[in-house]
């Protein structure tokens, strides 16, 4: 299960560089993954504002290093560098882990796809969502084990999102075999799985000085998570408003890219998680858990957004959570 609600001085309006302010990340190392879009430059710009080491984890090594470059340029901190990672290839995966050297403070899984409209099967043999936003991630967090190891209490954050609302994992057909293929079940199977995936690693590395947060960012439209959603499409869920242009709405959890990036820094950065961990983050704090809000309607265009608040209590179940690690070694064909 998840931990109490903690006291904090933030919320819904809370940005990256707000949350960060006053954290000293000199000297530490981070890898933000799909840090070429969206909330990922917002974290990777706040952990180099802050003085880290930022690794770019990218697909597109060219958007990738000219958002390196600015954010260089923004922050003065010239130790922002870009690495080549396809996370729907387990391949690419192992070999960035293979190829990292030296230990490593902060792992940022921010990389993710979202509602492919189409079964799409992966390098790997699985579907696609399953397969890059938690199979790869695993993939990559196993692979960078010792280097976590051998720095001074490393994180490793999980974006997750109130999608998980939509699906448990169902581990008897994750890749869509024998069911009708649901764009947006696949991801909400995917986000429990960022979710499990925290709560299990903590109980397994926390021994190790290795903590795991997944957390909530909020609803961002300036993103690239979903290229296929038409303009229509936005602005029938109400993320666009009828001149076309990004809404901020805290009463539906609608946020910019530096407030979205804020949880995440949260939980790679704040002081008051030291002594937590495996928990669910929303609006910078320790989600409470909710098992009131899981009939989610699939068809995208049924209406406008509805807040999300909490997380399931089949995202946090233990015996899930242990069973998805062993699941995931298992199609890695073992560690």
């Amino acid at each position: 299960m998840t931990a109490a609600r903690i006291t904090t001085p933030f919320g819904f309006s809370s940005t990256a560089a707000e949350v960060i302010a006053g954290v000293d990340l000199s000297g530490k190392r981070a890898i933000v993954t799909g840090a070429s879009s969206g909330i990922g430059v917002e974290t990777a710009r706040a952990l180099a504002d802050a003085g880290a080491a930022v690794t770019l984890a990218v697909r597109n090594t060219e958007a990738g290093e000219r958002v390196a470059a600015e954010i260089r340029d923004s922050t003065g901190n010239s130790a922002v560098t870009v690495g080549a990672l396809d996370l729907s290839d387990l391949t690419s995966a192992r070999a960035f882990a293979a190829a990292w050297s030296g230990p490593l403070d902060i792992l940022v899984n921010n990389a993710g796809v979202m509602a492919i409209q189409e079964l799409t099967i992966s390098a790997s043999g699985h579907e696609m969502q399953f397969a890059t936003n938690h199979l790869g991630h695993f993939a990559l967090a196993l692979g960078l084990h010792d280097a976590l190891a051998a720095a001074d209490s490393a994180r490793i954050v999980a974006v997750s999102s109130g999608g998980h609302l939509r699906s448990p994992v169902v581990f008897d057909d994750i890749d869509y075999a024998f069911r009708d293929y649901d764009p947006f079940g696949a991801y909400g199977q995917s986000k429990t799985a960022n979710v499990l995936f925290a709560v299990e690693l903590d109980r397994r590395w926390a021994g190790d000085g290795i903590r795991g947060y997944s957390l909530h960012p909020g609803g961002i439209v300036e993103t690239n998570l979903a290229p296929w959603l038409s303009v229509d499409d936005r602005k029938a869920m109400g993320m666009l408003d009828d001149a076309g242009q990004p809404v901020v709405d805290p009463d539906r959890d609608l946020k910019t890219p530096q407030q979205g990036a804020a949880t995440t820094v949260f939980g790679a950065t704040s002081p008051l998680l030291a002594d937590i961990g495996g928990v669910y983050l929303q609006n910078s704090d320790v989600a409470p858990i909710d098992d009131a809000v899981i009939d989610v309607d699939p068809d995208i265009a049924a209406g406008p957004l509805e807040l999300t608040v909490g997380v399931t209590p089949y995202a946090v179940d233990p015996e899930s959570a242990q069973r998805l690690w062993e699941l995931s070694e298992r199609l890695l064909g073992g560690r």
